[in-house]
Formats: C-alpha cells, structure tokens, sequence
C-alpha cells in the first residue's frame, strides 16, 4: 500500500448511507453523520435499495464518496466502481456501521464511528491491491475454496421440528448407503464439503494437480502486487504442511466448486482464473 494524499476539511464529501445500517445502528449513524458535518460540507444521501445506490455513486460529481456500511456495502461499492471503470480514479472513504465489519477491520478502517469518521477527514488515502477474476468480479480480502458452509438457518417450527427433522435424517442415513459425493449433509441440515480435487496453477505453473485431494485453497492479495496462494492438502496421518506460492494471476479448475470471495459465494464453476491488479483502487485510512 502507498500514501497518495491526505485531504482538507474543505473537501466536499457525498456521505452515502446504506439501508442495512441504518436499521442495525441508527446511533452510530447519526454520530458519524455529526462528526463528518463539523468537519466539512457533506451531502447526505439514504439509497433504499442497491439500483438507487448505483445511481447515487454515479451521480456524486466532484464530492468524495464516503460509504456508511458493512463489509458487504463496501464490496457492493468496489464492484460498482470496477464495473464502471472509476475505480482508479475514485478515492473511497468508509464508516463501518453495521454486524460484518471483519473486512473493513482487515483493511486497517477503524470499527469505530467517531475514529473512523475522524480518519475520512483527517486520513490518507492508500492504494490497495485487487483480484479480478474472468467473469469481472472483485476481490478485496480474500477467497477460499471450498467455500465455508452457511450458517444454519433455524426453522421457523421451533426446536421440536428441528428434532423431529434431525431423527428423520438419521434414520435416512442408517437405511441408505452414502453416497460417494464431495458433499455431505451433517445432523443440522448444512452442507459439509470434503477434499476437492482442483488443478491450481500460479502464473502458469502447476503447485497442485487433481490427483493430490486438497481441503482448501485461500488466495489474496498482498501489498507487493502479487497473489498469496495457500493449498492445504488432505492429511494422512500426520499433518500435511500447507503449499504456498506468490504470483499475479491464479487459476483454479476441475470439478464444479463454489468459492467464498471475501463474504459472498460464488459458483460452481469448473475453471476460473484470478488476476492481480497493482493499486487498483483507494481507501481512506488513518495517517
């Protein structure tokens, strides 16, 4: 990451607020909107959903756009950005409000409203790398292959169904044979995936092929413009030391697999590739 610039209080900023903190922690919403007016011209805008929230990011002229949000609005603004090519061109500032701040935190924004909106008057701006895959989507953290299996969901019955439900599976399961499936269903309903075989290639080398089974890929980027890729493959025995390698494009293929980038899962896809941009977009960061 590198410093850029840092800004003036005289700076005319497009606070846009998401509509998901605002019904999470309407509190510190309001503290940051305070803390961001006494520190310079602001315009306030409350998008009610992602196509009026497009169009605001679109729309915001010379102000600096400033994100009220979670993990998840700060994804949603990168990948708008991308697509409309303004991403390099476009300094981002961010408030974390919101339950998914872990990305936000990982990328050094504090999780505080009062420092955070402090460090959008007060920060620099420092240019982050970025993944870009084949299909135009971002990431900005991290992904993981396979994906994380969702939370459980609670069923609306209340816990007696959710017994009944669990009793019936496990009959199901004792009266038929399992079946030879990279994915399994566990006691709660959830999916629970197994080793993949993935042919993983960094800049055109092979670090895994599909006869060795792997439980997990994690890529991201790092601050070199390069690629940390990590494959853990299946123990036997005793446990297995993870492969690592560095690079700017990754591609990952084989059997239809699902992938978690940064907080969203994508897929199944059998091929897809992943590729470093340099400082490719700008955050706002305490100086």
């Amino acid at each position: 990451m590198a410093e850029v610039a840092t800004f003036a209080t005289s700076d005319q900023l497009l606070v846009v607020i998401d509509p998901v903190a605002r019904r999470t922690d309407g509190e510190s919403v309001r503290i940051a909107k305070d803390v961001l007016s006494a520190g310079a011209a602001t315009k306030v805008c409350m998008p009610e959903g992602p196509e009026e929230f497009a169009r605001v990011l679109a729309r915001r002229g010379s102000r600096r756009p400033v994100l009220v949000g979670d993990d998840r609005a700060l994804m949603r603004t990168v990948s708008l950005l991308h697509r409309q090519r303004e991403l390099a061109g476009c300094a981002l500032s961010m408030v974390p409000v919101g339950g998914a701040l872990s990305l936000a935190g990982a990328l050094g924004v504090p999780t505080g409203a009062v420092a955070a909106a402090r460090a959008v008057l007060d920060g620099v701006v420092r240019r982050m790398d970025l993944l870009v895959d084949d299909s135009d989507g971002v990431v900005l953290g991290a992904l993981r292959i396979p994906s994380l299996p969702s939370p459980a969901v609670p069923s609306p019955a209340g816990s007696g169904h959710a017994s009944w439900l669990r009793t019936c599976q496990s009959l199901v399961r004792t009266l038929v044979p399992a079946r030879p499936s990279r994915e399994r269903e566990s006691l709660d309903g959830v999916p629970r995936f197994g080793p993949a075989r993935l042919r993983v290639e960094v800049d055109g080398v092979t670090l895994v092929d599909l006869d060795q089974p792997v439980e997990t890929v994690s890529v991201r980027p790092s601050a070199s413009g390069l690629a940390e890729v990590e494959v853990r493959p299946v123990s036997v025995g005793a446990e297995a030391s993870p492969l690592c390698a560095r690079g700017r494009s990754v591609t990952v293929s084989g059997a239809d697999f699902r992938y978690r980038a940064d907080a969203v899962v994508a897929g199944p896809v059998r091929t897809r590739t992943w590729v470093v941009r340099e400082g490719a977009w700008g955050l706002t960061l305490p100086g």
